[in-house]
């Protein structure tokens, strides 16, 4: 039977779900931003640590995928998507390693980290790629797929790298999203096996995923029938900002625990 409050204060356990369900919604509607807006905003109140925070989003990420793929992924081209995959699945492993070792060693600078790669993320969007004149090789798409497997296994959030280069292709936008989309269930699904494997799927990480996982699921659903009246450009700017926001909050709260440890 799983506890009323998952063993988390009430008003943490809903403010932490509110979080989750803004968070599904913008992935959903725009194809980026549920790992980066919940670890920066979940991980900088303190909800949790770095570790189950990242295995939640993984594990919630799988459900907004299975909500937010059907039908849709037939229309991408599988040479893109295997080459993505092969840069990522071999990282996932480098990047869980490098978790464990870092929050066991030095938790400190793992927030510091934390907060560096949601700063990363919010300047990323909020900078204006320009379509190359064709589809980039397959190569580049393995090279992304490397470095968002490294922030994946890391944080649970394969974000920034193959968001640029996924708006530098000449690709119609439903596409490029649903392309991302796949990414990050790829990246989740691998990421939760290496962290299975390990041992890391402790019981609080199951209460909290069981609380997310209809939030985010209903969440989705509403961003696939409700999509918001204004324009991508404008979403891409709130993604930013928050994000921009949320990152610089964790790096100076890291940097002022540092410094007084």
């Amino acid at each position: 039977m799983i506890p009323l409050t998952a063993g988390f204060e009430p008003g943490v356990l809903l403010a932490t779900l509110s979080i989750m369900a803004v968070a599904g919604y913008l992935h959903t509607v725009s194809g980026f931003g549920l790992g980066m807006i919940v670890m920066g905003a979940a991980g900088g109140l303190g909800v949790a640590s770095v570790p189950v925070l990242a295995a939640v989003v993984s594990l919630v990420t799988l459900v907004n995928s299975a909500v937010a793929l059907p039908g849709g992924w037939r229309r991408l081209d599988k040479r893109r998507v295997a080459a993505l995959a092969v840069g990522i699945i071999p990282f996932i492993g480098l990047g869980v390693w490098a978790l464990s070792w870092l929050n066991a060693t030095f938790a400190g600078v793992l927030t510091l980290l934390l907060g560096v790669m949601v700063l990363y993320g919010g300047i990323s969007i909020g900078l204006r790629p320009h379509p190359r004149e064709r589809v980039s090789a397959a190569w580049t798409f393995t090279l992304s797929g490397a470095l968002t497997g490294l922030c994946g296994g890391l944080f649970g959030v394969p974000g920034p790298p193959v968001i640029y280069h996924c708006y530098r292709q000449p690709l119609p936008l439903e596409t490029i999203r649903l392309l991302l989309i796949l990414c990050f269930a790829i990246t989740s699904g691998v990421r939760t096996l290496f962290v299975a494997v390990q041992g890391g799927l402790t019981m609080d990480v199951w209460h909290l995923a069981f609380w997310a996982a209809p939030v985010v699921g209903l969440a989705t659903w509403l961003g696939r029938r409700c999509p918001p009246p204004c324009t991508a450009k404008t979403m891409r700017q709130v993604a930013m900002l928050a994000l921009i926001g949320l990152g610089l909050a964790i790096v100076i709260k890291s940097v002022v625990s540092l410094a007084s440890s």
